[in-house]
């Protein structure tokens, strides 16, 4: 083979084994009432991510860079993955590694879009999560709806989305406070005794 049709060659090998992976695409839309500006923001700020289960995202946004997503309840990252491409206020991609569970963890790594678009006195935001597997868990990807759904909400009347999740977070957290009271004696005398 020549010198000249070696890269193509390399190149049209390279896509025929990406078109040969069985994997899928996920595409959410949403209209949000607010600007690309504090939409960014609800996005970024680890400290307004309440919308998103409670999990903060904890990164210095720039591309190249690792981030992890935390809850205060986790013993560990949730979520890690890399910043891809961080072009504010329009276009976040990221690298997506699943960690919250043995069979989200086991699905590997796939990638996350974010497009904002200002419509009018809104904006349109676009998440395409693709790359996972054909037939990855659903459980990988199928928190979007209500993860999209409370940035809308907290964007638009300030307040949190209540789900049929967010609920079962929280009665989790009361049991877990609960528990911590009841050990704490427990600890204490461990120590002394």
């Amino acid at each position: 083979m020549s010198k000249y049709a070696e890269p193509w060659a390399a190149t049209l090998s390279g896509l025929k084994q990406r078109l040969e992976e069985k994997t899928m695409e996920k595409v959410f839309e949403i209209y949000i009432k607010t600007t690309p500006e504090r939409l960014w923001e609800a996005i970024t700020d680890s400290e307004r991510r309440r919308y998103n289960f409670g999990v903060g995202v904890e990164t210095d946004w720039t591309p190249g860079s690792r981030y992890e997503g935390v809850h205060p309840m986790a013993p560990g990252p949730l979520l890690e993955g890399e910043n891809l491409e961080v072009d504010p206020p329009r276009r976040l991609v990221q690298s997506f590694t699943a960690l919250w569970s043995e069979d989200a963890k086991a699905e590997g790594t796939s990638r996350v879009t974010w497009e904002i678009e200002a419509v009018g006195d809104s904006c349109r935001l676009t998440v395409i999560h693709d790359q996972p597997r054909e037939g990855a868990n659903a459980e990988l990807y199928g928190g979007w709806p209500q993860i999209l759904s409370g940035l809308k909400t907290l964007l638009e009347t300030g307040e949190s989305l209540t789900t049929p999740a967010r609920s079962a977070m929280g009665k989790a957290r009361k049991r877990l406070s609960k528990r911590r009271e009841v050990r704490a004696p427990d600890i204490l005398t461990n120590e002394r005794g």
